[in-house]
């Protein structure tokens, strides 16, 4: 969409799509640049359909869980909850050295984290594209998307909210015409061990829908986190004051 903050996605971009099936799971991706997540590096990831990009083993779990979750599953989730592309929508991904993108994320990194120069050299880009909950008796999709990019020395996840419609499909107790109520979707990142996650505000509460208002880099919508070690930009308070957390 034109003004989006998402990167270029689709076919035209060289993307593959997710089978479509409830549940599933891209292919194992064999990254050209391994991935340092929480100072582990991952030769391999997996674009799941429920919004979660994991590291070594897929993730068919379908309501989510808080982090850190028990059984140490490394991982990061836009947005974590019950989509079935059966029912509608497209999952997206790519590995890419394009100038363009590479160029674009370059520059957005670097003006979220001044003090650390950076020009991409890869990234990987996973979309979700208008994917509807599991059963749904409505047209609403959610529209959102992850990416992963280094210079081969700093590794960052960028996490982009374009449109939220629903947060909850009907097998977590969703309401199956609205989308919402039950268990709702979850995002953040879980590194492994007990110590390095992070749950955006509203996660597992119907705030979580106002993601796309939401920012740690003042972008509403986007949030940015360098991964090899720990950094997030402080949230800034006064970009609350729409949402309320209760």
């Amino acid at each position: 969409p034109t003004g989006s903050l998402l990167y270029p996605y689709g076919p035209d971009q060289g993307d593959k799509t997710n089978p479509k099936l409830d549940d599933g799971t891209s292919e194992a991706i064999t990254l050209s640049i391994p991935f340092t997540f929480y100072g582990k590096t991952h030769q391999t990831a997996f674009v799941n359909n429920n919004g979660v990009i994991s590291f070594d083993e897929p993730v068919r779990q379908y309501t989510p869980d808080p982090f850190p979750l028990a059984d140490g599953r490394p991982f990061v989730t836009p947005f974590w909850a019950d989509v079935d592309n059966v029912e509608g929508g497209d999952i997206f991904y790519r590995q890419s050295t394009d100038p363009a993108l590479l160029g674009d994320i370059s520059q957005h990194i670097s003006q979220y984290f001044p003090e650390s120069p950076f020009t991409a050299t890869w990234a990987f880009v996973a979309t979700w594209d208008h994917v509807a909950y599991w059963g749904s008796i409505s047209d609403k999709g959610n529209t959102f998307q992850a990416v992963l990019t280094t210079d081969s020395k700093m590794f960052y996840i960028i996490l982009n909210y374009w449109d939220i419609q629903w947060t909850t499909g009907a097998a977590s107790d969703g309401d199956a015409e609205t989308g919402l109520g039950g268990i709702p979707a979850h995002a953040g990142f879980n590194s492994g061990d007990d110590t390095n996650f992070y749950n955006i505000p509203g996660s597992q509460t119907d705030a979580i829908i106002n993601i796309t208002t939401t920012s740690n880099v003042k972008v509403p919508g986007r949030w940015v986190f360098r991964v090899d070690d720990f950094q997030a930009p402080d949230v800034n308070p006064p970009q609350m004051d729409n949402t309320c957390w209760l």
